[in-house]
Order: structure tokens, then sequence, then C-alpha cells
């Protein structure tokens, strides 16, 4: 099996400029049934393929003329913490009145089944009462937001943002504070999935949400803070379709603790639940580590390189397997690549003690597979082939003079025979916590050419043969990487600059009683 061109119908898609027309393709191409669940999938996101275009100019236009087709669309959209994540909650209820919209105007109201599901699990009282300080911080927030807008829109606001109203209270002149009792409800937990599946045969699984700030090129030609790499699949036939559709059927249930968690042969899955005695715990009790699993397998097995590509790099029991597995084997060698920053501390100028805390982990792990690995290591940060603004200080969202690529792709290769493409970043949230899914490939044609897709794409066209060789590969990444570092970013080869983790250090602090999965 190849992956881009196989009888399976595999593809690797590269950001969302080869994504997004691929999704309106398979809805467009869908016959019956459509299930899905995302994080975030916001209707007025631009159409971008030709297909799409010659229907409406955005995905409302889509749904619309899915619902209309007859076809049956079942969406499971992240609702996020409304106290902590407030903007983020206040967009899931901005979709899910999107999308009844769009059922009443295709007038099709049956074909539609859309659910804005919060984790089922909560933080104990005992621990949200330790946290009112940061909570009441929180909510005074967004109440001051509220308070700058007009009372229309005020209103407007306060109905898309329903898990934050009852925890308000109104004055007299329509401004509004926050509740001091009870305590809110807190719900760590996410559903960070990004997996859909068509007429039960079709699968379309990865790290890529839908909305614009999404939106990029594999030319990264776009300001840093809206680039955004990510890597998504595309697989016909086979095991992994049916096993993802019956995991999108079964997985609320096992969370809510409705359900037992049962096999799902094809499907590589995170899923926790709420604890029985909940009260000193902040998150959730793990249940599915499948994804957990495949990575620490595929550690132990590997022989000669491991590639992987993801946000985060926090797990410090995937560290410690990696260090393991470079003192067992002196031939094995290991390639990483990392946004040169998290968004927040990138884009956002956000340095919140879970950024710090995150930067912490991350350093410490990196060291520890430094340590081990010594020259056999290659991590590397992406960055634009243009030069830094002269008028705007070198930060975080830059590195080694040139503005960082933000890399959010969930991808690990194992030598020849094992890959894995997810919505799981290596860190505890992901690989503990939250609602993940992926898949596993082990034919080695099809990993060699996923491979060698994504490895191709942060090189310099002509890159030589050696680039792709894991006997070699790190050796002339490295001297790349270092040669580009000292060149100006106009005659720079390919992306790849060395990530700095001193960088990390200087902004990590330890953050005691911070559980790892939180960050």
């Amino acid at each position: 099996m190849t992956v881009n061109d196989s009888a399976r119908g595999g593809r690797v898609l590269l950001t969302a400029a080869e994504a997004y027309p691929a999704l309106e393709q398979l809805f467009l191409q869908s016959e019956h049934t459509i299930r899905a669940s995302f994080m975030v999938f916001d209707l007025t996101t631009r159409l971008r393929s030709p297909e799409g275009l010659a229907i409406g100019k955005t995905w409302f236009d889509l749904i619309v003329h899915t619902l209309r087709r007859g076809v049956r669309i079942s969406m499971v959209v992240s609702d996020l913490d409304p106290v902590m994540r407030p903007r983020m909650h206040r967009g899931t209820w901005r979709t899910i009145r999107m999308f009844h919209a769009a059922a009443e105007l295709a007038d099709a109201p049956h074909n539609l089944d859309v659910v804005p599901a919060m984790h089922a699990s909560e933080t104990g009282l005992g621990v949200r009462v330790l946290l009112w300080p940061v909570i009441l911080r929180r909510l005074a927030r967004t109440a001051r937001w509220l308070n700058r807008l007009t009372p229309d829109l005020r209103t407007a606001a306060l109905r898309e943002i329903p898990g934050v109203a009852y925890r308000l209270r109104f004055r007299d002149d329509g401004t509004v504070r926050p509740r001091f009792w009870p305590v809110p409800r807190l719900f760590p937990g996410v559903h960070h999935q990004k997996i859909a599946v068509f007429d039960g045969r079709r699968l379309y699984v990865g790290g890529l949400d839908l909305d614009e700030r999404r939106y990029d090129s594999p030319a990264h030609d776009r300001p840093s803070a809206q680039t955004w790499h990510d890597v998504q699949l595309v697989i016909e036939n086979g095991p992994e379709p049916s096993a993802a559709e019956e995991h999108l059927k079964s997985f609320l249930g096992i969370i809510e603790g409705k359900a037992e968690a049962g096999p799902q042969i094809g499907v590589l899955r995170t899923l926790s639940r709420k604890r029985r005695n909940q009260h000193w715990h902040l998150g959730p009790e793990p249940v599915v580590n499948e994804l957990r699993e495949a990575h620490f397998a595929a550690v132990r097995g590997a022989k000669r390189l491991i590639y992987l590509e993801t946000q985060y790099f926090r797990d410090r029991g995937l560290a410690k397997a990696l260090a393991d597995a470079a003192r067992t084997n002196p031939a094995l060698t290991l390639m990483l690549i990392l946004p040169g920053a998290p968004d927040d501390l990138a884009f956002g100028r956000k340095a919140g003690l879970d950024v710090r805390g995150g930067e912490w982990l991350q350093s410490r792990c990196l060291r520890r597979i430094e340590k081990a690995f010594g020259p056999r290591l290659f991590i590397g940060g992406p960055v634009q082939r243009r030069r830094w603004r002269s008028d705007h200080p070198l930060g975080r969202d830059g590195l080694h003079g040139a503005p960082i690529i933000y890399v959010h792709a969930k991808v690990s290769v194992f030598d020849d025979d094992c890959a894995l493409v997810s919505s799981a970043n290596l860190n505890g949230r992901s690989l503990r916590w939250d609602t993940e899914a992926g898949v596993r490939l082990s034919d080695p044609e099809a990993v060699l050419g996923l491979r060698q897709r994504i490895m191709a794409h942060w090189l310099p066209p002509d890159a030589a043969p050696g680039y792709f060789d894991p006997a070699r590969a790190v050796g002339l990444w490295n001297r790349l990487a270092l040669e580009n570092a000292r060149l100006v970013p106009e005659r720079r080869r390919g992306f790849i600059v060395p990530y700095d983790i001193r960088k990390a250090e200087r902004d990590g602090h330890v953050v005691p009683l911070l559980p790892e999965e939180l960050v």
C-alpha cells in the first residue's frame, strides 16, 4: 500500500490547504451517513475546493447542501469548560446554532444530530475550593468583557455562553458580576479528537480541526501567527473506517460511565471518565490508553530511526522510554520536530502557571533524550524563509532571526514498520485525559511513503537521498539546521533550524501540585 494512491485510498494531507478541500469532497461524495467528532468545527470557514465553491461560499452552505441531499449528519462538537475557556465555549454554541439553522434552511432537521459535548469528568470540590481565587479571577475577566458591551450585545453574548451565564449575577443596571457561591463546577477534560467517517467506508483522521485560524499551506508564507502545520489521513475500506464509526457511536457512553470500553481493532484511542471519588482529584480517571501504549510498544521495537512531529513533548514516561531505548540500542536515532514555542506564549504573550509548567516539563523531557542519544538526536523547530521585522522585538514567536512555523501535527514514525497518526500530542493530557483518536499504519510501503512525504516537507526540493536514510538522516539534518541558523533567512535551504531548549528552560517554571496531565 502506498499512502498517496493505494487500493484502500489512503492519502496524506499536509496542512489545511490539502485537507480542507479533501474534507469538502468527502462531504459532497457521501451518500447516506456522516458521523464525526471535532473540537472545533466553524461553519463560517470558507470553502476551498472547486466542487465546494460550486454550491456556496462557506461550510454553512455545504452543510445545507448535504442535509438537503438526504445525508444524515451525526456530529459531536466539543464543549469546553465555560469558566476556564469561555471563548471556545462560545464558539461551540455558535456552531451548534448554525448547524440547526442549516437544518431548518435545508428543511431537513430530521437528518441532523449535533451534540455539544462537555467531558463528563469534573474537578473535585476540595480542589475547586483551593482554586477558588483563580476561578473568581477568570469569571471577573469574563464579566468585564461583557460589561464593556452594549446591553443588546451583552444579551446576545450571554445566549452564546450558557455555561457562564448562570455563574454570574445581574445588577440593577444590567451589568454582571461573578457569583461568589457556590464554587463553579470545572470540567478539565476535552474531546480533542478530529475524526469523521463517511458511509461507513471512508475515514478522515488526524490533528486538524476546521476554522480559518487553522488554515495554512505547505509554503507557510502567511504571517507567523497564522501558520499551522498539520497532518491528516484519508483511509478507505479496511478495518479503520468501521472501527472509527463504532468508536464514534460509543465514546460518550464510555466517558459518562454508561458503557464499558471494548476493543476497537483498527483505531487507537485515549478515553477517560469521571472518578467515583473525585473530591481531591483535579482530573478524570484514565480508561483507555491505546495511543500511549502504542507509542511505548513502538519505541521498544524500533531499531534504526524514530521520527516524531508533535505540538508538545511533555510526557516524562515517554521520554524515559526513549532514553532507555537509546541506551539499549546504540544504532537507534531520533528526530523530533516541534514548534519554537507553544501558541499561548508565542502569539498570545501569555505566561500563566500552566504555560510555565508545560515549558518546564518539555525542557526536562528534551534534556533527558539529549543526554541519552547525544549526536544521534536531531531536534528541529521550523521557521519561515523571511527576515524578522526590525520594528518588532524578537520573542518566542521567532527563532534564529525568523518567524516560527507553528507545528500542530501529531505523527510518530518508527523505522519503516509502524506509523501513528492521531489527534494526540505527546503529553499527559492527550495520552491520559482527553478524548483522542488515531490509526496505526503497519504496511512498510505505507509507512515509508508517509515518512518521506512529511520529512521532504521541511527540506529543500533538491535534498539528497541521504536526508531520508535512517543511518544518515540525523547527521545531515543537524548540519543543514546549523548552516541555516548561520545564514540570513532568505538564503536558507528548507524550513529547518535547531530548536532552542534554553528558551523553554528560561520560560519554564516548576509548579508544585500541578498535575502533568493538565499541560
